[in-house]
């Protein structure tokens, strides 16, 4: 799947990736008739511990979920791998742990630890040679090549555009299979950024809700030059709403009944799930 995913990215047609935190939203976004997936360390943190995008993951919380959605769903699974919970050592270590458990890409930033969101103000930068290290690592511990690694810089926010544009061709010349600038403020300097990097690598494209990057549909950014675009946040704050309006109702009402047009009923979710295919197989070994 990995090589499969390696060569869709040679394709004109842009790979859209919802954002999932779990093997449950993921399967939401196969059922949905996406290709791919990015598995976001922010919605991981919002929703395992209910806490922000500050640096509190580790890499087994990652890992776990990992292994979890892979062993649920057959899409393109890109990782976010953070920093690499360390130095180039500790990458290598990442990269290993989430290969095995069904990362197709893996996803490496250039911000010191612990890091934050990438649309957060306050970031800080390892070096770019540090950072081009930690990308060799990473390319020399994958054991299938067509493992993505992907580059994320930060630098925008903390040097601004010539330097970030500047570590993203160093991080190319390293290895890295796929290019990220974080947080470009301007669709002109997404442009910049594309007329500069692409002929080096595909280039992906952060759309948060809210974020410091303008959001333009796929169809726009495929014209722009983006070959992947992700929505990282976009399921957890769907969710977040939807479960602030059940929860008000259920308090307002004492039942759940004025939202029963909203859910899904017992049957319709066992469907999703896959409980009468599991139940019917189940009976084979009775």
């Amino acid at each position: 799947m990995s090589t499969d995913f390696k060569t869709r990215l040679q394709s004109p047609a842009i790979v859209t990736a919802p954002g999932v935190y779990d093997a449950f939203s993921a399967l939401l976004v196969e059922q949905a008739g996406f290709e791919a997936a990015y598995l976001s360390g922010a919605s991981i943190a919002y929703t395992r511990f209910g806490r922000p995008d500050i640096g509190l993951l580790s890499l087994d919380d990652v890992a776990n979920v990992t292994g979890n959605i892979r062993e649920r769903v057959g899409l393109h699974l890109i990782v976010d791998a953070d920093t690499g919970f360390g130095n180039a050592l500790n990458v290598q270590r990442t990269v290993r742990l989430l290969e095995r458990a069904g990362a197709t890409a893996i996803q490496l930033e250039d911000q010191t630890s612990p890091k934050r969101c990438g649309h957060l103000d306050g970031k800080t930068i390892i070096s770019s040679t540090e950072m081009a290290g930690k990308i060799r690592a990473a390319c020399d511990a994958r054991r299938d090549a067509g493992t993505l690694i992907i580059a994320r810089t930060d630098a925008v926010a903390v040097e601004g555009l010539e330097p970030a544009l500047e570590r993203a061709e160093r991080y190319a010349e390293a290895g890295a299979d796929v290019l990220f600038v974080e947080a470009l403020r301007t669709q002109a300097d997404m442009a910049t950024a594309l007329q500069r990097l692409s002929h080096r690598a595909p280039m992906l494209a952060n759309m948060v809700e809210g974020g410091k990057t303008p959001i333009l549909p796929g169809e726009q950014l495929q014209a722009l030059g983006y070959r992947i675009a992700i929505f990282p946040g976009g399921t957890v704050r769907a969710l977040s709403f939807a479960l602030q309006g059940y929860l008000a109702s259920l308090r307002e009402h004492g039942t759940t009944e004025p939202w029963w047009p909203q859910m899904l009923q017992f049957d319709r979710l066992n469907q999703v799930i896959g409980t009468p295919e599991m139940l019917a197989s189940g009976k084979k070994y009775e």
